[in-house]
């Protein structure tokens, strides 16, 4: 028979806090009792009890110059009142992650929000929850959310903050969130079930899968427990639920190959072992990997250490890091990089493992606040100045902007990049590169200053050479290329294609006739064009954007035959007359006796360029692709026209 343990059996962190909260109270000697069971588990409470630790059911009971121990499920902000009124000296115990829930509901009401909490009602976490606010909602799942709503349907209306009890299934949460989503107007959801508690369930079910038997231990009132052992019997068809050893039924295991175990997050290693030991002789392995585990239970830790988590949960504003300790771990969100661009989502993911910094541990609380950012500086010294030794291009974001130059975030690091070296145009501001990504080269270090000194234009420089080189290996007539527009003068564009500059004359800019390129292209855009010559030795580029597919004397002939009328556009007044364009790329000529029924001195008498008019075609040369055109006949013909009716 294989034993097969989960790697998150037993105490979650805490959990844990709060029994070894409670044991060093009763080694102290110190008098004190609990208030109510510190964890929902007889074995421990008992151990405890014979230690001189007592519990006691009300405040009332507290005996007068008594410390009293908050249990790690919490209690209401009611009976931290009437403890402070009697003066008990209170140790609080509660888990880190219930209280944040407290700090959660509390705020809400607050604001004027209505307190939804998804749990177990008669749960002694849900009740201390509760007791953070004035009117709370307790509802154990989706069928008596979708029965509340309906009771009041104004209900769907409210502004509701949904919480969830700590040891809740992830599937009643997302049943409920699903649901308030559909239906109401003002939800907001935190998503409050430990990460702990997902993890320790996501790892049952899938040891459960690869199981025969599985075994949940656990004490039977723990509702961490009960849904442990719930998610086992989706995927395993013999599972035992059981407190202690005594209570391992063998018989059920006889015959099975693969054995699993876990264990509620109130079960301590001691009772896991025990049951361990009765189930197998070979019991190396799993007694190794218990003290593996104790040994990372009561782990120290102090502000500068280096430490490496798995991330369990993540929220708006903080990441919660499992660190294998007593200790909660939480990366506020302003502590994950110094990217102001980046996401917080891309960055991390629950199940990553994760390593940072501790900048500051809460015993009393059981919190510790870390950093990777600051990780990530200590590491980014030593790669800055391995990559100004090498000449190694580093990525950053531009953080700020002066009239000296800019400041790049590279690895943590402060970056200074003068004006000089940004590769900007001498007029453009420095704001312009704020929030951007960048590529550099460190030519400057000195850590005792902690001044780094940069350069991006000789990455630039650098990469356009190795760019243009590749452009004129294989360059040829005829090829096509996406370019930018980097400059415009009166007789054509330059435009660069990838390193190299070449030159769109303005007759290869357009068919229609123009004045300028700026009528086409402006700076900055980004064109389709096609080589019309490259000279390697000169390195001169001649490049066209006119679609010389659509030849346009055919797309004329094939539109227009002579005698009818079209609108043209005057494009030039010539003293014999006045050229007008018919389609783009084909002027046909309106002579100056053709342009009024009246003997005129010049065009202009008439005729602007940029005048649009209609015109009848009364002549087309197809050898020498000339066209005349006629505004005369049109006037001519309307009297006529007249007449006849």
């Amino acid at each position: 028979m294989k034993l097969r343990l989960a790697k998150s059996a037993g105490f979650c962190y805490g959990v844990r806090r709060a029994v070894e909260l409670a044991g060093e109270a009763a080694a102290s000697g110190r008098p004190c009792v609990m208030l109510g069971s510190i964890i929902h588990n007889r074995d421990v409470v008992g151990s405890l009890a014979r230690q001189g630790l007592t519990a006691v059911d009300r405040v009332e009971d507290v005996p007068s110059g008594y410390g009293v121990i908050i249990r790690s499920h919490g209690e209401s902000r009611e009976t931290y009142r009437r403890l402070e009124a009697q003066g008990a000296d209170i140790l609080d115990a509660t888990c880190p992650n219930v209280k944040r829930i407290h700090h959660i509901v509390a705020r809400a009401e607050e604001q004027g929000r209505q307190p939804v909490i998804i749990g177990a009602p008669d749960h002694p976490e849900v009740a201390a929850i509760a007791g953070w606010c004035s009117r709370p909602v307790v509802l154990s799942g989706v069928e008596d959310l979708e029965k509340w709503l309906e009771e009041q349907p104004e209900r769907r209306d409210l502004p509701l903050t949904f919480v969830s009890q700590t040891t809740s299934t992830q599937k009643i949460w997302n049943d409920c969130v699903k649901k308030a989503k559909k239906e109401c107007t003002n939800p907001e959801f935190f998503d409050t079930i430990c990460g702990a508690t997902s993890k320790r369930q996501e790892e049952a079910h899938q040891l459960a899968a690869q199981c025969d038997t599985m075994v949940v231990i656990g004490d039977g009132k723990s509702s961490n427990t009960k849904h442990l052992a719930e998610i086992c019997r989706e995927v395993c068809s013999d599972v035992q639920l059981i407190e202690r050893a005594s209570d391992l039924d063998l018989s059920r295991l006889a015959q099975a190959e693969v054995v699993g175990i876990t264990a509620g997050a109130s079960t301590p290693a001691w009772i896991i072992k025990e049951v361990c030991d009765k189930m197998s002789d070979e019991i190396m392995e799993i007694e190794e990997s218990f003290a593996d585990m104790l040994e990372n239970s009561i782990k120290t830790l102090n502000t500068g250490d280096k430490v490496t988590g798995t991330v369990v949960a993540i929220t708006p504003t903080e990441i919660q890091v499992d660190l294998g300790t007593k200790h909660a771990g939480y990366i506020p969100v302003s502590e994950l990089t110094d990217d102001p661009t980046a996401k917080v989502e891309e960055l991390v993911k629950v199940g990553d493992e994760i390593e940072t910094f501790v900048v500051r541990v809460n015993d009393q609380e059981g919190v510790v606040t870390l950093s990777k950012k600051r990780l990530d500086v200590v590491k980014g010294w030593e790669e800055i100045e391995a990559a100004r030794e090498n000449e190694t291009v580093l990525d950053g974001v531009v953080t700020e902007d002066n009239k000296g130059g800019v400041v790049v975030s590279v690895k943590g690091i402060r970056v200074f990049v003068p004006a000089s070296q940004t590769g900007l145009p001498r007029e453009t501001p420095m704001s312009a590169l704020l929030k951007q990504k960048v590529r550099l080269v460190v030519t400057e270090v000195n850590r005792a200053r902690r001044r780094v000194v940069g350069s991006i234009s000789r990455v630039m420089r650098a990469e356009r050479a190795a760019a243009a080189e590749k452009v004129w290996a294989e360059i040829e007539d005829g090829k096509r290329y996406t370019g930018t527009v980097k400059s415009l003068t009166s007789y054509g564009a330059f435009v660069d294609i990838g390193g190299v500059d070449g030159m769109v004359h303005i007759s290869e800019l357009s068919w229609s006739r123009i004045k300028h390129p700026s009528e086409v292209v402006k700076v900055g855009d980004t064109v389709e064009v096609y080589v019309i010559s490259a000279d390697k030795e000169k390195k001169k580029i001649s490049l066209g954007m006119k679609d010389h597919s659509q030849d346009p004397w055919t797309v004329f002939t094939s539109t227009y035959e002579v005698g009818d009328v079209a609108n043209v556009r005057v494009v030039k007044l010539m003293t014999f007359g006045a050229f007008a364009e018919i389609v783009p790329g084909v002027d046909g000529l309106i002579h100056i006796s053709q342009i009024a029924d009246h003997r005129i001195e010049k065009p202009g008498d008439v005729l602007a360029e940029g005048d649009k008019v209609d015109v009848k075609i009364t002549d087309v040369d197809m050898e020498n692709q000339k066209v005349s055109l006629s505004i005369r006949a049109l006037l001519e013909e309307a009297p006529a026209e007249e007449d006849e009716e």
